[in-house]
């Protein structure tokens, strides 16, 4: 048992600094000595700025020197936690953080974090870590190479050998499995509208003609003069690498004839000369744009098709070169349509009609393009030895007549590339990012179903969207409960996420904070999903400075209201911390003894809309845990009666008081812990 007491942990974020300061050696101890899982009362600013030395000498005294000197060998590969498992089941359980990892500067902070994560939260999700195109989104891939601001100067001094941003990546991977962590990529069903993928891949995207506020042609043969135009550049401005290339399109973009690594280096030069490189596709870009080329943004709901340009004045953006770029909107949008400027997704289907009514034609996939998307996913996950993917836009489901007995393996990207992945690594698993909102809102059809024909095996859920006062909270719930019961996915206990860290959603997380934390933590019928920062986030009653906010990281905004300037800046809720600084050592000790509890629902789930009062019990090992946690907001306490027949010991109680031997009265955002025997 560790010496640490958890009830003396002080509330204030200030007092939090220096209780770290003044016991910092006697944590460091207990963790290194396998006493607890994470580094107690640690605060992950904290943590991310300790130096290399220091995080090499923790981990060689937890794990021994011959495990992390393998790990530190980028040409070596660290066993993964499930690598044995021979299915993807494994996800449905887990507790996992998101992680975007611009907010904490590099690949190498990551393992400065998980320092803070207990055991318990087993799982870590990156968001996309590849370069960026238009206002630096990290959604907007401009190439298939590893973004190299994530890469770490100072732990390069200390392993001169880790040179580059792909070294860093392969030996954090490394690490984190050896801490007993499964990690994610995205997988992004679209990329930067001028990406290189696209532009030295004209054939596997739609593109359109554009005139001012008219768009003059989006047939599929439009991608010919495209291609015929992107050739014309080279032979004009010549070979960027120097290499002889074919000068007829058909031939120059054939990969048997002009394989992609040869094409992107004629078009863009050395990898490893990225201003080079985005120099000369500035030039190419401004070459096409001439002509009025571009590829056709992505759009999100129904009815995803039939684009016009947005006749308003103000829905234009001009760039530093000049160049005047129109927004584009759903000719009749529905509630949810949006359309996505800065990106282009992969043309998956053939079209109808030459595309004259924007319609797609879903029983001719582009297997070509299937094939290509779920190559280049499956390098990375065996490159970097990845658990599972995250599919970025899993809710997009385009076809408006979709039937069961339709579907095939080409019935959505997601898919393809998780069974793709799947023939040479049986448990990796796929993690959806998907709402289950209602029918034809955000796809057409019922999104469940979706889900259900894309083998996935979690999903995001919506939970996240929601006030713990608000009702729909409550039915939600309920329904997610359900899903468990009716579908092959499992939707997460959503906590927190880094797409609602944003002004706009504050008032989701005025209240019950850690209570939402502790039943993502415990009510393990439901896997969970919580993003960094949510452990020392200001309530932020009034909007907070754009640097206090994660998703205003996702890209690099230099002026307007999403714009940032200097890095992130974690809030300073000591009180909320403490809170979750408790609930990680409670499960820190729980999960120790089996990691496999089985799951019981004490209390009614139909009566939890109304009464929030929600009870389960976890039977891990030997020993039984009951849960009772109210979710009920009002003035007055409410009396739960405990089970009488059996004799509760007191493990965790919070804000809560016993009434009597049988009785617990809870006020609002309480929970509590009972430990009894099996």
């Amino acid at each position: 048992m560790s010496p640490i007491n958890a009830n003396d942990f002080p509330n204030d974020y200030n007092l939090q600094i220096n209780y770290w300061q003044k016991n910092a050696q006697s944590i460091i101890n207990d963790y290194t000595t396998k006493t607890t899982s994470f580094l107690f009362g640690c605060q992950p600013n904290l943590a991310i700025q300790m130096p290399s030395a220091q995080v090499i000498y923790l981990l060689s005294k937890r794990f021994g020197d011959e495990k992390v000197r393998q790990c530190l060998n980028p040409e070596s590969t660290f066993q993964s936690p499930v690598a044995e498992n021979t299915d993807s089941q494994w996800i449905k359980s887990v507790s996992m953080v998101g992680v975007n990892v611009r907010t904490i500067g590099s690949f190498w902070s990551l393992v400065k974090y998980a320092f803070t994560l207990p055991a318990s939260i087993s799982s870590i999700h990156l968001l996309p870590i590849w370069e960026c195109g238009v206002v630096d989104s990290l959604y907007g891939l401009a190439s298939w190479y590893i973004n190299t601001e994530f890469f770490n100067r100072e732990f390069a001094t200390q392993f001169p050998h880790l040179d580059t941003a792909e070294k860093q990546l392969k030996v954090v991977i490394n690490i984190l499995h050896l801490m007993g962590k499964t990690i994610g990529f995205d997988v992004v069903p679209h990329t930067d509208r001028y990406s290189e993928i696209s532009l030295a891949n004209p054939y596997h995207f739609e593109w359109l003609q554009r005139k001012d506020y008219k768009i003059l042609d989006h047939s599929d043969k439009l991608v010919d003069k495209v291609a015929q135009a992107i050739v014309d550049f080279v032979i004009i401005n010549g070979s960027k690498s120097g290499d002889y290339f074919p000068r007829i399109p058909s031939d120059f973009f054939d990969a048997s004839k002009n394989n992609e690594e040869v094409r992107l280096r004629i078009l863009f030069g050395k990898k490893e000369n990225k201003e080079d490189r985005n120099n000369r596709r500035n030039q190419l870009i401004s070459f096409l744009f001439e002509k009025g080329f571009e590829p056709v943004p992505a759009t999100m709901a129904p009815p995803y098709r039939s684009l016009i340009v947005d006749p308003s004045d103000s829905a234009k953006t001009i760039d530093k070169e000049g160049r005047i770029w129109r927004d584009y909107i759903v000719e009749k949008p529905q509630e949810m349509s949006r359309v996505f400027g800065p990106l282009a997704r992969y043309k998956l289907y053939e079209s109808k009609d030459d595309n004259f009514n924007w319609e797609l034609d879903f029983a001719k996939p582009k297997v070509n393009v299937f094939e290509y998307v779920a190559n280049k996913y499956l390098n990375v996950c065996l490159t970097y030895n990845f658990d599972f993917m995250r599919g970025d836009m899993s809710h997009v489901q385009m076809n408006p007549e979709v039937s069961e007995n339709e579907v095939d393996e080409y019935y959505d990207i997601h898919k393809f590339v998780k069974n793709y992945i799947k023939k040479s690594k049986s448990s990796f698993a796929y993690f959806a990012e998907s709402f289950l909102v209602a029918d034809n809102m955000m796809a057409y059809g019922n999104e469940a179903k979706h889900l259900d024909y894309s083998d996935t095996d979690s999903t995001l859920g919506n939970l996240q969207s929601y006030a713990l006062s608000d009702s729909e909270f409550y039915q939600e719930f309920y329904k997610y409960f359900k899903f468990v019961e009716t579908n092959s996915f499992s939707p997460n206990f959503t906590i927190f996420t880094a797409d609602k860290d944003d002004p706009r959603f504050d008032q989701f997380y005025w209240n019950g904070n850690s209570t939402r934390y502790f039943i993502g933590m415990f009510f393990k019928y439901l896997p969970s999903y919580n993003s960094l920062g949510f452990e020392i986030r200001d309530d932020h009653n009034q909007p907070a400075p754009n640097e206090f906010y994660t998703k205003l990281y996702v890209f690099h905004m230099e002026e307007g209201p999403k714009s940032t300037h200097g890095p992130y800046q974690w809030g300073k809720n000591g009180t909320q911390f403490a809170e979750i600084q408790s609930v990680n050592f409670i499960a820190d000790q729980i999960f120790a003894e089996n990691e496999n509890p089985t799951f019981e629902l004490i209390s009614d789930i139909e009566k939890f809309i109304t009464e929030k009062i929600l009870v389960w019990s976890l039977e891990i090992g030997e020993n039984k845990y009951l849960f009772v946690v109210n979710l009920f907001c009002g003035n007055k306490p409410k009396k739960y009666d405990l089970l009488k027949d059996q004799k509760l010991k007191l493990v965790y109680i919070q804000n809560c008081e016993l009434a009597n031997n049988h009785s617990l009265l809870m006020p609002s955002y309480s929970q509590a812990i009972f430990k009894y025997e099996v």
